[in-house]
């Protein structure tokens, strides 16, 4: 099975460009920015090699760097952005500090399509992230494309197979990005298709049979697609050596613990249901950092495992962690730390469980292909993503039961509203925001004075980039009508335009 290889200097989409090829239908491997060129060379496999972006400047002493004898291996060699800037650097171009950078939407203008940018138009809309530009290159590379900031936006040299570009063709926000791995992967490295999703579940059912063996395990059963494809993965490689624990943290959307009961126990799972609201407030109490909300729950959360590990003898503990979690969580060597997540950033130093995470290398739509492999059912399957650490970082400040009650019954009608629409099946989250002030409205012909509402509905292919939903106008607006009548501590309702990035999905 021929792959690429994609070496990773720290960039928030490293991963997503070997899912894209992944998607692909090849098999793709994520390696450390210092894999030697002797390593890559011996693996016959290899087919190509990618240079991912990173947070760095070249410039930067303490910058990752790469060996850069990979670039005489006779395998085609791909640049992104960072790894743009490091191939032109290490060629004998020069890569200099631009006078401007540039930060999302660019026009790139397109001078000489080459091998890499094969079946592109003239001009088309890219995705930037930097601020360093390279600004001359030796004779044996051709320029293929520039935008106004960057007039090397792309380079190619077809006789040793090297090639870079300034923006991000993994992003969904790069119009014709695909047709640009595509180009790499099929045209330039011939690699042939042999990645499946029944495939990957045969190997991680097997790598889990191999690594808890007879050792009994416990996983945190959310309801979420991510710890149910953990389990079902887990479960069938070591039957009833799992135990699902469900923790109703008091945090959890409306209805989520019946529901939970209901379909799981028909599942011949050992399920147990922990009540532990009133641990999750008193711990919360007087919290408003949103790192210190993630980390703290994250720890009860440990906790509580443990008590219940203690009574079954648990070894090992299997999460749901995806790759997104992680990467934004910075635990990657050059990545740096956007938000902790719970089932990352909380976890203790001293964890005596063994930690298990096998679908940590997958993003959240390959999760569900998973699931779907593995028959689950459609109601977890299609589920919206919802946070680990629940409607805590959903309350902007504070968090207490009267204002989860706010957020959950606004984020109930959020949904009950676009289940409604042809919206609904495009949204990868929708949700409400409560804010830590009071505004001046008009109720029943009199003064109030309460708290805002912000919505949010974002849609998302792998949740590393995600736009705003263009909701029309009469639908928010029956959104807004129904959160200001029905709950009584809201008099005003604001929708979020932002897109990821700038922003996160999240608020918090």
């Amino acid at each position: 099975m021929n792959k690429i290889v994609v070496l990773d200097f720290g960039g928030q989409y490293c991963h997503l460009i070997s899912r894209r090829i992944r998607d692909f239908g090849v098999r793709s491997e994520v390696m450390p920015a210092d894999t030697s060129a002797k390593k890559l060379g011996a693996d016959k496999l290899v087919k190509g090699v990618i240079l991912s972006g990173g947070a760095r400047s070249v410039f930067d002493k303490s910058a990752p760097k790469f060996d850069r004898q990979i670039l005489n291996l006779s395998i085609p060699v791909l640049g992104i952005c960072y790894g743009h800037q490091l191939i032109a650097d290490a060629v004998g171009g020069q890569v200099v500090a631009g006078k401007s950078g540039e930060y999302g939407l660019m026009k790139l203008d397109v001078k000489a399509k080459g091998e890499i940018l094969a079946r592109l138009g003239k001009s088309i809309t890219v995705w930037m992230n930097h601020h360093d530009v390279v600004e001359q290159l030796p004779k044996s590379f051709q320029t293929l494309a520039g935008t106004e900031h960057a007039k090397i936006a792309a380079f190619e040299n077809k006789r040793d197979k090297i090639f870079g570009v300034q923006f991000h063709p993994e992003v969904s926000h790069t119009k014709k990005g695909d047709q640009i791995l595509r180009n790499f992967t099929f045209k330039i490295c011939e690699c042939k298709k042999s990645w499946t999703s029944e495939l990957v579940a045969e190997n991680m059912i097997r790598e889990a049979a191999d690594t808890i063996g007879s050792q009994t395990a416990i996983i945190g059963l959310s309801g979420g697609v991510d710890s149910s494809v953990a389990a079902a993965l887990v479960g069938k490689a070591i039957g009833k050596q799992l135990i699902a624990v469900y923790v109703d943290t008091g945090l959890m959307r409306a209805g989520e613990t019946k529901f939970i009961e209901q379909t799981f126990k028909q599942k011949n799972l050992n399920l147990k249901i922990i009540k532990a609201e009133k641990q999750f407030f008193r711990v919360l109490k007087g919290v408003s950092s949103p790192e210190r909300k993630r980390k703290i729950i994250g720890k009860l959360f440990i906790d509580i495992f443990y008590d219940v590990a203690k009574q079954v003898r648990a070894d090992v503990l299997v999460q749901g962690t995806i790759y997104s979690d992680r990467i934004e969580s910075g635990v990657t060597k050059h990545s740096s730390r956007i938000k902790s997540h719970h089932n990352v950033g909380g976890l203790p130093k001293n964890l005596k469980m063994k930690l298990y995470e096998p679908l940590k290398d997958l993003y959240k739509d390959e999760v569900r292909n998973l699931a779907r492999e593995l028959d689950l059912p459609t109601e977890i399957t299609t589920r919206q993503v919802f946070p680990g650490p629940g409607l805590a970082i959903r309350i902007i400040g504070e968090v207490t039961p009267k204002r989860v009650r706010v957020v959950r019954q606004a984020s109930k009608i959020i949904e009950e509203e676009l289940k409604e629409t042809q919206f609904w099946q495009n949204i990868w989250m929708s949700f409400a925001v409560l804010l830590p002030i009071k505004s001046v409205g008009i109720q029943g012909d009199k003064r109030s004075y309460k708290s805002p509402v912000v919505v949010r509905i974002i849609e998302s292919r792998d949740a590393m980039t995600a736009n705003f939903a263009k909701i029309p106008f009469p639908i928010l607006e029956q959104i807004s009508t129904r959160i200001t009548n029905e709950i009584d501590e809201v008099n005003r309702v604001a929708y979020d335009i932002s897109n990821k990035p700038p922003a996160t999905m999240e608020w918090e």
